[in-house]
């Protein structure tokens, strides 16, 4: 993974500090040095249970950062790898959604991951049990459930009462921050997805940066650049050319939306930058004006890869009428997606104040996904510390929740 940053910061090695107390304090941090024994002890039990043949479909229940991770991941790697079971997400209350995803599944040979961290997720919940009802109906399996979430909690307790499989989160991770946990590494590894390679990508990312290697230097001039000049820049784009890498995205606005929009430490100003998910080279014919010509107020990050294992070509045709475009003939469609990307990073370097960076990745496998993944929640954090907030709460969202509450009381 290579990070070139277009523009000009410098690095405070006063924040560098302040990260490596942090970690010390931040569960996620440490994750890629993880024993992962215990996803084997897990699929031994499973096994045990269910039978792991059995299995050919898992289904992750759970809403935010209890399953952005593990779909972000998941669909970077499925186009080019033959993994063992299908991974699908239910992460909405959407009625109709919930419906045609149960109607879409083979439930007799599904396993359901019920992932909350808290254990009271209402929306996690309230999918839970309208498949507790469906099953009723469609299942001899007696065993369909595991649970993931915080040691003690309340979902913990339930699935004890059920003799149910439990895996808790490690202690001191946020839910956005847990996709090398728990949360995404078991249904990851259910899907047959290499665990160790994922987590050894987030590991030279770590290494790189707690021990001065090229991330350290790279990664606080970025952060200093973001917060220096919040005011300014206030809304950061992604723009990932990759169809693999949309969820990715997804994720990314949760990561750093969530942790970064927030009222500064013993003050009441309010700071935050905005997270902007796009796809090269479809969002080049839709959002890419405003990047060029609107108002400047906005960074780019162009993610590339570097390699797309694979060698389709364009054909050597020639089409009547059509004929000054035979330049495009016997080219790999993968050069021609980053012949795209680095032809619209020169035309936004040629524009005025629009600061931009690279990230290429080597190719589209764990190793990669994971030191992008970690990259990401490193920054978040750095940026946090420097705009002076509490990167790892989100009271916004905890507000929205309590009226929640309130609401469904005052129906019954």
């Amino acid at each position: 993974m290579i990070n070139t940053l277009h523009f000009s910061s410098k690095s405070d090695l006063s924040l560098l500090d302040r990260i490596k107390k942090e970690s010390q304090q931040i569960g996620y941090f440490n994750l890629p040095n993880q024993d992962t024994s215990y996803i084997d002890n897990y699929l031994s039990q499973l096994d045990a249970l269910q039978g792991l043949d059995s299995i050919t479909d898992v289904v992750v229940v759970g809403i935010g950062g209890s399953s952005l991770g593990a779909k972000a991941i998941y669909h970077f790697l499925k186009p080019l790898n033959n993994l063992s079971r299908q991974l699908h997400f239910m992460d909405s209350t959407d009625p109709i959604a919930i419906h045609n995803a149960c109607l879409n599944l083979n439930l007799e040979s599904c396993h359901f991951l019920i992932i909350s961290k808290s254990g009271t997720t209402i929306e996690t919940i309230a999918i839970y049990k309208y498949l507790i009802e469906v099953l009723k109906n469609h299942s001899n399996n007696q065993h369909p459930f595991t649970f993931i979430t915080d040691q003690g909690s309340k979902l913990e307790a339930h699935a004890k009462t059920k003799s149910a499989l439990v895996v808790n989160i490690q202690e001191n991770v946020g839910g956005r921050f847990s996709a090398l946990s728990t949360a995404g590494l078991i249904p990851l590894a259910l899907a047959g997805i290499n665990i160790k390679l994922l987590l050894s990508g987030a590991e030279k990312v770590q290494k790189s940066f707690f021990e001065a290697g090229y991330m350290q230097e790279t990664l606080l001039k970025k952060a200093q650049f973001y917060a220096e000049n919040s005011l300014t820049y206030g809304i950061n784009s992604i723009f990932s050319y990759s169809e693999s890498l949309k969820y990715f995205n997804h994720w990314y606005v949760q990561l750093w939306g969530e942790s970064l929009g927030k009222k500064q430490k013993n003050s009441s100003f309010n700071v935050g930058l905005t997270p902007i998910g796009l796809i090269g080279p479809k969002d080049q014919h839709s959002f890419l004006q405003l990047l060029a010509e609107g108002k400047r107020d906005k960074t780019v990050t162009f993610i590339k890869l570097e390699s797309f294992d694979n060698l389709l070509k364009i054909p050597e045709d020639t089409l009547e009428g059509l004929e000054a475009l035979d330049i495009i003939n016997g080219t790999h469609f993968s050069s021609l997606i980053n012949m795209q990307a680095d032809s619209i990073i020169e035309s936004i370097q040629d524009s005025q104040n629009i600061p931009l960076d690279e990230i290429t990745l080597k190719k589209q496998d764990a190793f990669s996904i994971g030191q992008l993944i970690y990259y990401y929640q490193l920054l978040t954090s750095m940026v946090g510390d420097l705009l002076n907030i509490n990167t790892y709460n989100q009271p916004g969202v905890e507000a929205g929740k309590n009226i929640l509450i309130n609401k469904l009381k005052s129906i019954k």
